[in-house]
């Protein structure tokens, strides 16, 4: 799937959090809708792809966890520490695949993006790196600021954060194309 029905897929889970939160102003009661918006999009990718979406699986699955306990919990703090576990979970994975000489990006691009070997381990390197940097922000930004504030870092920080990262790894790919 790619295009704008992979953008909505994939951004509609966040919109439904954002404006859910917007209305209540109480990040609990974003939980459950953001749990069905999520697995309403796995299910559109499974429908339409034939298959199970890996990654988007991992974290709707986070989120039924984490979002889970909150609510079981009565504790925002399971929900704000969602996106460093996920973050977390992912570097550790494309560390793991890069020590194991199996670059999991390799893996889960199909063949959307033809590389050398040194261009995926590059690209692996530098995005669990970018990761770590997320788990990071978000731990500091949701201990030491507003709950709005973190919110919109949640919606708007960490979406442009990737975009822009994406795009300084363009380089890396184009200089590192396989030649057939």
């Amino acid at each position: 799937m790619k295009g704008f029905p992979k953008f909505l897929i994939d951004v509609g889970p966040l919109v439904v959090f954002f404006v859910f939160y917007k209305i209540t102003g109480n990040i609990l009661e974003t939980i459950i809708p953001l749990i069905i918006a999520t697995t309403i999009s796995i299910l559109i990718s499974y429908i339409i792809e034939k298959k199970i979406p890996l990654m988007p699986t991992i974290g709707g699955s986070i989120i039924v966890i984490f979002g889970g306990l909150s609510i079981y919990f009565e504790n925002k703090i399971f929900f704000y520490m969602k996106p460093t576990i996920i973050n977390i979970l992912f570097a550790s994975i494309l560390i793991a695949g890069n020590y194991f000489k199996k670059p999991f990006l390799k893996y889960l691009s199909g063949n959307v993006i033809q590389l050398t070997d040194f261009g995926w381990y590059e690209l692996s390197k530098r995005w669990s790196i970018f990761f770590i940097i997320l788990a990071i922000l978000n731990e500091i930004i949701w201990r030491f600021f507003s709950e709005e504030l973190w919110v919109n870092f949640k919606v708007f920080g960490i979406l442009s954060l990737t975009i822009i990262f994406s795009i300084t790894l363009y380089p890396i790919i184009q200089n590192n194309q396989k030649k057939n």
